[in-house]
């Protein structure tokens, strides 16, 4: 669902799991937020196929399953140490149009200061997430203080 600011530098992953689909767009999307809520980068990656496209905010684009795989190692690290793991995002409504799932959504977590909201577009097609479009940028959480930001 969501991610960090990519930038043009990427961390290392590890080998991309095997793909797991699902028989639904809307399980595509619950199965991609319950992997990134519990930060577990082999259940991300497994919804991806090779010519994945990742927006962000700021006209980012991630293109590719490996690229994809990296920004997600850096995401379901701890605050401390610039991801975003700890973050619950629970959907607050839902649209879906043919095989896109739209989702406004929640993001609650013990480490800010108040919820964060935002919006994504999931592109699924095959029982896999093809593409995704989402506003989330970590830059813009408000955190308590002592926490570090997931920049």
């Amino acid at each position: 669902m969501l991610a960090l600011s990519t930038g043009l530098s990427m961390a290392q992953s590890p080998p991309l799991p095997a793909r797991k689909r699902q028989p639904t767009p809307e399980k595509v999307v619950e199965e991609h937020l319950a992997a990134f809520s519990s930060c577990d980068w082999t259940r991300l990656m497994a919804q991806f196929p090779d010519n994945v496209e990742f927006f962000a905010p700021n006209g980012e684009v991630v293109r590719g399953r490996k690229a994809l795989g990296e920004m997600f190692a850096k995401v379901v690290k701890p605050p401390s140490q610039g991801g975003t793991c700890g973050l619950k995002v629970t959907p607050e409504h839902t649209f879906v149009v043919g095989e896109t799932v739209n989702v406004q959504w929640r993001a609650d977590a013990p480490f800010l200061a108040e919820p964060y909201r935002g919006a994504d577009a999931y592109e699924t097609h095959d029982g896999l997430m093809a593409a995704q479009v989402t506003t989330f940028d970590a830059a813009a959480l408000k955190m308590k203080a002592g926490a570090k930001s997931g920049k």
